[in-house]
């Protein structure tokens, strides 16, 4: 009987193949699982909407309407006079983006509403959440 000796295999090299497959996967998992939320600085909570689209926006002025009450026009705190002013000095065809939080008051929407209608404000977009 023939015996047969083992041999032993020296590694000079690592096969890199592998890990580099496992990290792209977990990159591509980290970048799906994570949320960027674009909402700006005044933290509101959207309420969801059913039939809702994405549109291009282009320079567009953006009115928060948080759960307080309190108006904002960008990132500064308005009155609803002041909102009225800053609404009339820009143009009609400017796009306007309304983001009022869930649990604000509806006469706080209204309120808002109003004044676009009043000053012929055709671009208005109302942002919520799907």
């Amino acid at each position: 009987m023939a015996k047969f000796k083992k041999q032993r295999k020296r590694f000079d090299e690592i096969n890199v193949i592998p890990f580099i497959d496992i990290m792209l996967v977990l990159l591509v998992m980290v970048l799906t699982t994570a949320t960027f939320v674009n909402q700006g600085i005044i933290p509101i909570e959207l309420p969801t909407a059913k039939a809702s689209k994405k549109e291009d926006a282009k320079k567009e002025i953006t009115i928060y309407v948080n759960d307080k009450g309190e108006l904002f026009f960008e990132k500064e705190r308005v009155d609803l006079k002041t909102l009225e002013a800053k609404l009339s000095a820009i143009s009609k065809e400017q796009t306007v983006v309304l983001r009022s939080d869930k649990e604000s008051k509806f006469q706080d929407f209204v309120s808002v509403m109003d004044i676009l209608k009043r000053l012929n404000h055709e671009q208005l977009y109302i942002i919520t959440k799907e």
